[in-house]
């Protein structure tokens, strides 16, 4: 097995757990995209960051592949920070290249609020200004919040983390959220603890090691080097069971496996919301 803390130095190392996620059919990227993992299967991937050139230097460029058996990887999802916004926000397109909002390839964003602790996953859909009564059905999803706890007394500690998605129905899918003002989103739900019809995962909490003075984490060998962007997800009733995990292997290369009922979509924008900086809780 393989431990790797969150905040400082590797621990141990040992057998390797198989790699690469069994066949699957993608079928059409944007459809892959939304749909949660197969009960039973691990999807596992690689999220490559790109920091070449200078615009690229302030705006990486984030690319998701799909790990297969046979060692091919499968291009999935691209992501990138939009310039002269606000507050962050992140386009995700199933297209290496065009990540542009109105392009045909755009899928989903990720965007945060001014502190850059909270964050909502979205799909394509049409925004809360564009919507209309004759549109409703176009309205876009929230597909996850996330919430990273401020870190008010400056300790260099491993972060916490809480994910709300929508829950599944009885045949597996997701149930829509369509928020249609802010009181019927997933943030506010889940800070006025309505939480019918939801789902509220946590960051795994690391284990204090007093041999390497170090927090750790076993990621069964899916993450080889140290870094506080190293996480797993979990549900609090069943810890074992690892809905996600996030970890460096390279420099501007990283390992992410999810399960069921996450999605590539979801997965893939929780990523890019432990990229982001946040000065509040670090």
């Amino acid at each position: 097995m393989l431990y790797v803390c969150v905040h400082m130095s590797t621990y141990e190392a040992g057998a390797v757990a198989p790699r690469g996620t069994p066949p699957i059919d993608l079928g059409e990227l944007d459809e892959f995209a939304l749909r949660p993992a197969p009960q039973g299967v691990t999807i596992m991937c690689r999220i490559i960051r790109d920091k070449k050139g200078m615009d690229r230097g302030m705006y990486p460029t984030y690319f998701m592949h799909l790990e297969r058996q046979d060692g091919r990887k499968i291009f999935l999802l691209s992501g990138r920070k939009r310039k002269r916004s606000k507050t962050s926000n992140y386009l995700i397109a199933t297209d290496p290249v065009d990540l542009s909002r109105d392009g045909d390839s755009f899928v989903g964003k990720l965007r945060s609020n001014l502190m850059g602790t909270k964050f909502t996953i979205f799909d394509n859909g049409l925004s809360l200004d564009k919507f209309g009564p004759s549109k409703k059905k176009e309205l876009r999803q929230e597909l996850a919040a996330i919430y990273y706890e401020t870190n008010v007394l400056g300790f260099k500690g491993p972060r916490r983390m809480t994910i709300i998605v929508p829950g599944m129905t009885t045949e597996l899918k997701r149930a829509p959220v369509r928020p249609q003002n802010e009181s019927e989103s997933l943030l506010t739900r889940w800070q006025g603890r309505s939480m019918e019809g939801l789902i509220e995962l946590h960051n795994k909490a690391p284990i204090w090691n007093e041999e390497t003075q170090s927090y750790v984490l076993n990621f069964h060998g899916r993450v080889t080097q140290a870094s506080v962007k190293n996480f797993q997800i979990v549900h609090s009733s069943d810890p074992d069971y690892i809905v996600m995990q996030f970890g460096k292997v390279a420099e501007d290369v990283f390992n992410m496996d999810y399960n069921y009922p996450m999605c590539a979509l979801q997965a893939f924008a929780i990523v890019l919301s432990s990229f982001d900086s946040k000065l509040a809780c670090e």
